[in-house]
């Protein structure tokens, strides 16, 4: 099992880079995985980055699905198009979030 190290941390993540365990995640961790998938060199990510990311977090914890993106925005006080702004390809915004590797039907739905 693969381990990122950053700032004296050790995180499990599987053989694509998805968090092991779900509860593993914080802010932290969410800066460790978006340096690794390129989206921030540093930390802390964004308010905006951050508030969607703990958006997923929650919804996927309560539905154990991705959020329509158009509710994701709306629900972190953002304009209509915020994900595709602040995270251009979707999968890799689950990633970061610390979400369990997704169904081929969520890839569907990114459209990946």
């Amino acid at each position: 099992m693969p381990v990122i190290e950053y700032e004296g941390m050790k995180i499990k993540v599987d053989d694509e880079g998805y968090l092991e365990k779900f509860e593993d995640w914080n802010e932290k961790v969410a800066c460790a995985l978006a340096e690794k998938e390129g989206i921030s060199k540093t930390c802390p990510l964004t308010k905006e980055k951050m508030d969607i990311l703990k958006f997923m977090r929650e919804f996927y914890k309560e539905h154990k699905a991705f959020p329509i993106l158009r509710a994701l925005c709306i629900n972190v006080h953002q304009p209509a198009s915020c994900a595709y702004t602040e995270f251009p390809n979707p999968s890799v915004a689950w990633k970061i979030a610390g979400l369990p590797k997704p169904t081929p039907e969520v890839y569907s739905y990114f459209g990946v």
